[in-house]
């Protein structure tokens, strides 16, 4: 499962691949949105180029019509070059070309109002040279208005093609180069993740002390490994308990099939001589002995597959009374109870419970086992004490991990399976409390188990 979702989430390997096609892709958008912007520029630049040029022809002959010698009669305009310029009078008479205006209408532009020029385009002049044209315009009163006109065809789309291909060209390469980049860096960062997945492949359930590298840069690829490899500290430790508890539920199981195996093979061997009676007993204690680890091997599957079991509200104090009196044992049991103490929780687990701690005192006791039930401020609190002869301090803990075999006289013994108080511990673990063995109040001998559980608001 672990390999699975590894490949899966983390290792698939069109990562490599869909971050670098993001970067082509993004560097792709980025490239030509700079480009459009650099043809706008050069095109803005390439139209003040022209603005200024037709500015010069026009104050040429601006200083022309003043100085007075322009020839009205002929209305020739000595160019250099193919500028288009065009004089007319304040009556809309054409009283000065260049070679290439000659014979074309009126320019139809729009006079200066408050100063001596204007500039602008139009797609209203008969010129040649092109459809649309930028007009640079001055007024020069001598003593009557006079105006003077420079026309250049308007700059195209691209109007400088050679440098817009050089720089289209730049959109590719730098795509292909971001690429490149990206493909080489993911490469690098997913090298230690490949690692890991090399270890993860070669781990298997006899192989579970093994732990995938850690990169010595402290990063999100150091921080993953470290998470894989406390899920795999996890891991082996529940393999591990996994196993000891199937190893000591074999053993537990092996003495009472092998005394029913023992006692049935003796009847068989010698019927006549058989008391059947004993051997019927015999049979019987086996028997409930298997029972009593399959009930507590089932209550165990039961809390670790479900713990939201159905709960109601209870009296604990009520409920000890019931359990001491349903059954009689071998020690007397007294119950003290200051009155109704309420608890919200399952009744069969609680129940449960008080079998479990009542049969553990009753094996081990001298000769009483004394129940306490009181309510605290935040918690219903019950007791069990016995009079036998006690735990050690360093073996408390112990006694509530399954099968646990203690070296000397409080340990298992024919009458338990060794389960009941770890059954206890995750039922009151299951409600929120908690369940601790401690010293006796009043220092004498004996176990004294001590359960809270939180009571309900109001209760």
């Amino acid at each position: 499962m672990i390999h699975r979702v590894w490949r899966l989430v983390v290792h698939h390997p069109e990562i490599r691949v869909r971050v670098t096609l993001s970067a082509v892709l993004a560097m792709l958008l980025l490239a030509t949105v700079a480009y459009a912007l650099l043809l706008v520029a050069m095109r803005r630049n390439v139209t003040a180029d022209v603005y200024g040029e037709l500015d010069s022809d026009a104050r040429r002959v601006t200083t022309i019509v003043r100085s007075g010698v322009l020839d009205e009669r002929h209305g020739r305009i000595f160019v250099s070059g193919d500028e288009l310029l065009q004089v007319v009078d304040s009556r809309g008479r054409v009283i000065g070309t260049s070679p290439g205006m000659r014979g074309r209408p009126p320019v139809a532009f729009p006079h200066p109002v408050n100063d001596d020029r204007r500039d602008g385009r139009s797609c209203d002049i008969d010129a040649p040279g092109g459809e649309c044209f930028l007009i640079v315009e001055y007024r020069v009163d001598v003593p009557r208005p006079v105006y003077v006109y420079a026309l250049g065809p308007e700059p195209g789309l691209v109007p400088r093609p050679l440098a817009a291909t050089l720089l289209g060209l730049g959109v590719p390469f730098l795509a292909a180069l971001a690429g490149y980049g990206t493909w080489v860096a993911a490469g690098r960062t997913l090298r230690p993740v490949d690692a890991i997945r090399r270890e993860l492949d070669e781990i298997t359930a006899t192989d579970l002390q093994r732990r995938v590298p850690v990169p010595g840069k402290r990063d999100e690829v150091a921080l993953l490994a470290e998470s894989v490899n406390a899920t795999l500290d996890r891991l082996e430790k529940a393999v591990a308990r996994q196993r000891g508890f199937v190893s000591d539920v074999s053993h537990e199981l092996r003495s009472p099939l092998t005394g029913l195996r023992m006692e049935l093979e003796l009847a068989l061997a010698d019927p006549e001589g058989t008391d059947l009676t004993r051997t019927l007993r015999a049979l019987l204690a086996n028997t409930d002995r298997v029972a009593a680890v399959a009930d507590d091997l089932l209550a165990l599957a039961r809390l670790e597959a479900d713990g939201d079991f159905q709960r109601e509200p209870m009296d604990l104090a009520e409920l000890t009374d019931q359990e001491v009196l349903r059954r009689p044992r071998v020690h007397r049991v007294t119950v003290f109870a200051e009155g109704p103490v309420s608890v919200h929780g399952g009744r069969g687990e609680l129940e449960r419970v008080l079998t479990n701690l009542l049969d553990n005192a009753d094996r081990h006791a001298a000769g009483e086992v004394t129940v306490v039930v009181r309510g605290e401020a935040d918690a219903a609190v019950l007791e069990v004490v016995d009079d036998g002869p006690g735990i050690a301090p360093q073996d408390r803990e112990r006694v509530f991990e399954r099968f646990t075999r203690l070296a000397d006289g409080r340990h298992r013994d024919a009458g338990g399976t060794g389960l009941g108080l770890s059954i206890s511990r995750d039922i009151a673990e299951a409600h929120g409390g908690t369940l601790m063995l401690t010293d006796r109040t009043d220092g004498r001998a004996g176990a004294r188990f001590v359960l809270r559980l939180p009571r309900p608001s109001g209760g």
